[in-house]
């Protein structure tokens, strides 16, 4: 099809979330009546990604989530996250952030769980990810009771940027090297 290109350019730019190989595939199936070969779909996106990439524009067209999406490019992000911070006011608390990442990398989990980890309650923060669609409940546990499970999103993956979890740090990154002297400089205090 001489013009599958800017059809799945105008589905991506069109779409709110990342847009998955097979969602582009079956709308064009519903369309044209042809279901596109996955090897064609795959050069169609890589001719708009390579058309991106010049200079001229701003934007790009990444995969991320499972999915391709418009972002902007990584030398415009200062000026983007200006105009963000000055119109928006609504951001992840420290607690969402806490209640968030474990979530993430303890899914799927119970509120108990979250709640022992995190040694306060998470009503609030759950209910505020909930809202947000950065967690979803994915079942229930077989445990008494059968309280309800939670995991991230697509929209979690999208909001920071991820293709999937195993682009998370690793808890391993955050650890301090064993063979270190003396306590790093952010925990001394000083003697008086």
């Amino acid at each position: 099809m001489e013009y599958l290109p800017q059809h799945i350019e105008a589905l991506i730019f069109a779409a709110p979330t990342p847009v998955s190989l097979e969602e582009l595939q079956n709308v064009l199936l519903e369309n044209f009546g042809v279901r596109f070969a996955q090897k064609v779909m795959l050069e169609a996106i890589d001719a708009l990604k390579k058309r991106y990439d010049l200079d001229i524009h701003s934007f790009e067209i990444i995969e991320v989530a499972g999915g391709y999406q418009f972002m902007s490019k990584g030398a415009y992000h200062e000026t983007i996250g200006t105009h963000l911070r000055l119109q928006s006011n609504k951001k992840l608390s420290r607690s969402a952030l806490e209640t968030l990442s474990i979530i993430a990398y303890k899914q799927p989990v119970v509120k108990s769980e979250l709640e022992k980890i995190r040694g306060v309650s998470c009503d609030y923060s759950i209910q505020k990810l909930l809202e947000k669609e950065l967690i979803t409940i994915s079942g229930r546990a077989e445990t008494i009771g059968k309280p309800l499970l939670y995991s991230v999103t697509d929209r979690f993956m999208d909001y920071f940027g991820i293709n999937s979890l195993e682009d998370l740090p690793q808890p391993k990154d955050f650890a301090l090297p064993e063979n270190t002297v003396g306590a790093p400089e952010e925990l001394m205090v000083e003697e008086e």
